[in-house]
This record gives C-alpha cells, sequence and structure tokens, in this order.
C-alpha cells in the first residue's frame, strides 16, 4: 500500500448512521473513529472537519453491491452521496471498495469479542468501517 495514502479515512454509509474508521499514519491497522448520526450532524460536514483534524489523504467508501457483484439502488445512494463529498473535497483521492459481508463480519467479530452487535448498532459502524478499510489495505 502506497504510504503517501495514509492516513486514510473509511466510511460505512447508512441512511441513518455513518461509521467512521481510519488508518494510523502508516497504513499498518485500522480503528473505529466515530459514528455519524445523519439526524443530528451534516455527514458532509462532519467528514470534512475529520479529513483535516486527522490530516487524511484519501477516503475510501464502501460501496455495497449485489450479490453477482453488480451495482443496484443502494450503489447509487452511496455514489450520489461520494459525488457530494468530493465537491467538499476537491483534489482527495476516493476509492470504492466493496462492502459486501462487512456489516456481517463485523458483527460476527464482535460477537467474538463478547460484545451483543444487535444492541450497540453505533459500535457495529464503526467495526464495518474497519473492515471496509481492512479490506482496502489488504485486497
Amino acid at each position: 500500500m502506497n504510504p503517501d495514502l495514509h492516513p486514510a479515512l473509511g466510511i460505512d454509509y447508512g441512511d441513518a448512521r455513518f461509521g467512521i474508521a481510519a488508518t494510523d499514519p502508516l497504513g499498518i491497522l485500522a480503528h473505529p473513529v466515530e459514528t455519524i448520526d445523519v439526524r443530528k450532524v451534516d455527514p458532509i460536514e462532519r467528514i470534512a472537519a475529520l479529513v483535516e483534524d486527522r490530516g487524511i489523504k484519501i477516503l475510501v467508501v464502501g460501496l455495497p453491491l449485489n450479490l453477482d457483484g453488480e451495482e443496484g439502488p443502494a450503489s447509487l445512494k452511496v455514489r450520489h452521496f461520494a459525488n457530494k463529498l468530493k465537491k467538499r473535497l476537491p483534489g482527495l483521492p476516493l476509492e470504492y471498495v466493496d462492502e459486501s459481508m462487512t456489516t456481517v463480519d463485523a458483527a460476527h467479530k464482535l460477537r467474538e469479542a463478547g460484545r451483543n452487535a444487535k444492541k450497540q448498532k453505533a459500535i457495529i459502524d464503526q467495526a464495518a468501517a474497519v473492515e471496509i478499510l481492512n479490506h482496502w489495505l489488504n485486497p
């Protein structure tokens, strides 16, 4: 992975909440950052603030694909959001990563760690964002 692309910010798009994760400056590990509640905070402005505060070099957005690998209506929503984000943060690279199974993987890892994922929706969104970054770091 190109060291000039770190730290990276991972985004798990959701209608109600966005999970946010980031890599360390060397791109070795991804860790949870926060959950953005879209009813309370403008996600584009919050992400812009995180980019500035953390010196983010690239955005990595989870793209939901259908089981056949094709894009569907959910992908269109994510791409629409990402286009708004690109307009707000021109010049900052943005990549998509297939997010298929990231929430399932995140819930499984939380259960293994003794956490009840169903009762912790905010945490699972962040864990899904970590999985998005992990898929990007280790394709």
